[in-house]
């Protein structure tokens, strides 16, 4: 018998998961399957690997030592999918992933067509959702990934960074600021705000910012909060206040004129878009082949 890669990915998966039933469902398994898998593997090597009880699965010292092996062995078939989608000329199947609401109504439609020309015999299936339900889809295998706005700390979750996006301070076409070529923070914080909900990622990141200028996000005039972007420049436009948005959620307002986009002098907000899948799961050829479509490709030329 020779050891193979399959059966380093079913140990790998019980030892994070800390047991043979929840493996199981992970891969799309029987549990007797995995089970049947685990103890090839010990007999390939003559030694026990997990030590089964009827509360939990324990690492014994043969198997503390093969973990990291069996993560390194996935790690480099991750990089080998990655290596050789660029090769990838016909190819086929689901793309199913989770997007947060900027990227998912912004900022993938205007990926998700060139990258439809160019695998045509991919369907693609996108669900818009904050980052908590993405996470939950994902750990239910739901979705195969997703992309989100913030990063975040999850002990099942690995995290990329895959796109780069910057927020900019928009007013409606006749504010006072509109005709200003430029202002500085300061002077943006003196009107009534529009903003996002608490813990949105683009809320976030303008508080972050915001205190790095020693300015306090709760001495903001906040006229109203809206869960989405839309909402939030249609109240811009109608006067109500002024906001801090992703660039690419006003590009068409700004070319009708509906809106003013108002450079900041003495601050920028940046930040990263991240993909997110399971640490114990290998994507689908079709997902491997989407992200470095991402990494690879000059989105500018889309956005």
């Amino acid at each position: 018998m020779a050891l193979n890669f399959h059966q380093l990915h079913i140990f790998y998966s019980v030892a994070e998961r800390g047991s043979f039933s929840a493996a199981a469902q992970a891969l799309h398994m029987t549990q007797p399957a995995v089970t049947m898998q685990v103890q090839s593997l010990e007999d390939y090597f003559g030694t026990k690997l997990l030590q089964r009880s009827t509360k939990k699965i324990e690492l014994t010292e043969a198997g503390r030592a093969l973990l990291p092996y069996a993560q390194r062995s996935m790690e480099l078939i991750r990089e080998t999918d990655a290596a050789m989608a660029a090769f990838t000329s016909k190819l086929k199947g689901r793309l199913q992933l989770g997007a947060s609401l900027t990227i998912g109504e912004y900022i993938l439609p205007r990926l998700l067509g060139p990258f439809g020309k160019e695998y045509p015999q991919v369907s693609i299936s996108m669900k818009v959702m904050n980052t908590a339900q993405i996470i939950d889809d994902i750990t239910s295998h739901q979705l195969n990934f997703g992309l989100i706005e913030a990063p975040v700390n999850h002990p099942e979750m690995l995290m990329e960074k895959v796109l780069s996006d910057e927020l900019v301070l928009i007013t409606a076409k006749d504010h006072p600021l509109s005709k200003m070529d430029h202002v500085t923070i300061s002077d943006a914080v003196q009107y009534p705000f529009v903003l996002r909900e608490q813990g949105s990622g683009t809320r976030l990141v303008m508080e972050e910012q915001l205190k790095a200028k020693e300015i306090d996000p709760n001495a903001l005039e906040i006229v109203m909060e809206l869960g989405s972007t839309g909402a939030i420049k249609s109240a811009v436009e109608a006067g109500v206040g002024i906001s801090i948005v992703s660039a690419s959620s006003v590009k068409h307002e700004v070319a009708l004129g509906l809106i003013r986009v108002i450079p900041l002098s003495d601050v920028q907000f940046k930040r990263h878009f991240y993909a997110i899948q399971l640490k114990s799961a290998l994507l689908p050829i079709s997902a491997v082949t989407f992200l470095t479509f991402l990494r690879e490709r000059d989105l500018q030329q889309w956005l």
